[in-house]
């Protein structure tokens, strides 16, 4: 049989329906869409986001629900720029149909997601995730009882060579041009540059004195893994009962613990509220955190208010504690280390360390927003928000489905293989079922020799 060579296609005239290429579908963003259609997620957003639309004016712009739902579809694929959301779109009929895009629309390009995020503020994202939260929340899956909180670290889309002092718009390196021509050196080279910055001292690189000139937003931070960058503060309050993330600010880096948590607790307060869980003075809510968070200010602060604090507290650094007649922040920290040694106390503080860094590793690793591609912390906080949303809904579709992700869609079906030999054939079937549907795998070999099965 001779080889077929390629060569250039000429495009159909007429193609019939029956034609048409066509996804089978992928069975985990079809219950997702199932989903999303059912709780009316479409005319919601449409609902958000009419007052930011002109009446009438040109053509009718692209639906904003397909904004998020590329936003989702980045968070599941773990897709950290938009570019690649829309590369990956275009390369999968699924994705395109939970787009929910016709034959012959095309997936919007990276240009328009960036233009509609800039056109929409900061509260219709906020809105948007509210919405996903009191889904989750129909389903009972927000108890509202025990809150843990923990921050963590995202580098910006900024370098540190292009930081410039704050006093005169210095650049680092200029800086260092400077300081070698004062001490002799004519004409430094980057050898005699790099050697001076080794062996200078009082080496400090202080949010005071610098700043980024590409994203001013972003602070000079020491990352999970040890390194210096320009970074945020994603901070989480996560529901310990069910894992599930009522609030994720993104704060500052170079602001400490104790100072983000009022912050954040507020805004999960309100987010509580909104669903109908909000913790009271009478009934109220516990908040479990590290050692970082404990401060005698703090902890009078939350002393009788709606939070019941469960914080770590760290070791005395004399080995005991005086308080200058402080009786107030004494009986708060008393009050919360006995709450902290209780059986239930500790049981708390591991089931933080679980939920609330199981949340950080799925949203900042496995869903692609360590690091920012955007600039600015509002605009990343838009995006950040929506891939905490696809985290709940995550939740949810585990919990319905027993899948969260669909990686684990294609890992958590049911699998039954099946192996029949005969004189003529060896034949195997795998039969894997997910959720009520099944599919099968079947193959056939054929010794040598063998007349092939009909």
């Amino acid at each position: 049989m001779a080889m077929g060579r390629d060569s250039e296609v000429q495009s159909d005239l007429i193609v019939t329906w029956a034609e048409i290429p066509r996804s089978p579908g992928h069975v985990f963003y079809d219950k997702l869409q199932k989903l999303l259609a059912e709780a009316g997620f479409d005319g919601f957003v449409e609902k958000t986001c009419k007052p930011y639309y002109a009446p009438r004016m040109g053509a009718p712009s692209l639906p904003p629900g397909r904004y998020f739902r590329m936003l989702l579809i980045g968070y599941f694929e773990g897709i950290d720029s938009e570019r690649g959301i829309v590369w990956r779109c275009s390369d999968s009929l699924s994705l395109r149909e939970f787009l929910r895009l016709s034959s012959r629309d095309k997936v919007p390009d990276h240009s328009w997601l960036s233009k509609t995020r800039s056109r929409l503020p900061h509260e219709v994202h906020d809105q948007i995730f509210g919405w996903v939260l009191a889904l989750v929340a129909g389903h009972d899956l927000v108890k509202g009882e025990r809150i843990g909180v923990d921050g963590s670290t995202m580098e910006a889309n900024a370098a540190l060579r292009t930081i410039v002092r704050r006093d005169n718009g210095e650049t680092y390196r200029e800086m260092l041009v400077r300081m070698a021509q004062e001490s002799g050196i004519d004409t430094p080279t980057i050898d005699d540059l790099v050697r001076l910055d080794r062996k200078r001292k009082g080496k400090k690189l202080s949010n005071a004195d610098w700043a980024s000139k590409t994203d001013p937003d972003a602070k000079v931070a020491r990352m999970k893994n040890g390194s210096t960058r320009l970074a945020y503060k994603p901070e989480h309050a996560v529901d310990l009962d069910t894992g599930v993330i009522v609030a994720a600010p993104i704060h500052p880096a170079d602001k400490g613990d104790t100072t983000t948590l009022d912050a954040t607790l507020e805004t999960a307060a309100r987010n509580l509220a909104d669903i109908g869980l909000a913790p009271t003075s009478g009934d109220p809510c516990d908040l479990v955190t590290d050692k970082g968070y404990h401060s005698r200010e703090l902890l009078k602060g939350l002393d009788g208010d709606i939070w019941k604090t469960r914080i770590a507290e760290p070791a005395p650094p004399n080995g005991y504690l005086r308080w200058h007649g402080d009786e107030a922040a004494q009986k708060a920290v008393y009050a919360n280390r006995s709450r902290l040694k209780s059986a239930v106390g500790r049981k708390a503080m591991r089931k933080r360390g679980e939920m609330v860094e199981r949340s950080f590793a799925h949203v900042l690793d496995r869903g692609g927003m360590r690091r920012a591609w955007l600039r600015g912390r509002e605009n990343v906080h838009k995006r950040y928000l929506i891939h905490v949303a696809g985290f709940n809904l995550g939740i949810l579709m585990r919990a319905l489905f027993g899948c969260g992700t669909p990686r684990g869609a294609r890992g958590a079906s049911k699998a039954f293989l099946f192996v029949v030999q005969t004189d003529v054939a060896l034949v195997i079937a795998l039969v894997a079922e997910f959720d009520g549907e099944r599919a099968m795998l079947l193959i056939v070999f054929t010794p040598e020799g063998a007349d092939r099965p009909g």
